[in-house]
């Protein structure tokens, strides 16, 4: 364990919801110090940076209220209780973007907001796409963009803000890009 992990003292549950709940933790520091941390726990998550074939790459466009706001992102959504990593990332490419991944690589697994937060993403890059789409999820209204490849670095410098999102593109820019 590491030297300057906190202790738990109390904790205190506040909300239990769909998506996330939130407890109130006291815990004591490395040096004896006691402090609160507001913990939002989170289920795991995946998104998707789905290559088409065409030297573009798919994202989805939807409005995020907490944002207040049209996004552009990945596409990406929560692992279900009996699902591994990569099952939820080919369920969530059929339902937001109507293709299958002949192939999935994991990019990468990032916290989404440690200081605060629980989620884990795990970015998968998925190519030889081929047609099949399940229902989006009721809550939702995605739509399809598809974007080439010249135009990412464009995304980055501003119309993307979205973390998972900017991080996969980036990826994408320094690692996949001289490839092809």
């Amino acid at each position: 364990m590491d030297g300057n992990a906190e202790r738990l003292i109390s904790s205190r549950r506040i909300y239990d919801g769909r998506v996330l709940n939130l407890r109130v933790d006291q815990v004591e520091m490395a040096d004896g110090r006691r402090a609160m941390r507001e913990v939002v726990e989170h289920r795991a998550a995946v998104g998707v940076l789905a290559l088409t074939g065409r030297d573009s790459v798919l994202l989805v466009r939807q409005y995020r209220y907490a944002a207040g706001e049209e996004t552009l992102e990945i596409c990406a959504g929560l692992v279900e209780e009996s699902e591994d990593l990569q099952e939820a990332a080919a369920r969530e490419m059929r339902e937001e973007l109507g293709y299958s991944p002949g192939r999935l690589s994991k990019i990468c697994s990032f916290y989404a907001s440690p200081g605060f937060c629980t989620e884990l993403l795990t970015v998968f890059l998925a190519e030889n796409l081929t047609p099949s789409r399940l229902p989006q999820d009721d809550d939702e209204n995605v739509r399809t963009v598809e974007v080439p490849y010249k135009e990412i670095p464009a995304l980055l410098s501003g119309t993307v803000r979205d973390s998972k999102t900017f991080a996969a593109l980036a990826w994408f820019l320094s690692h996949k890009a001289r490839a092809l």
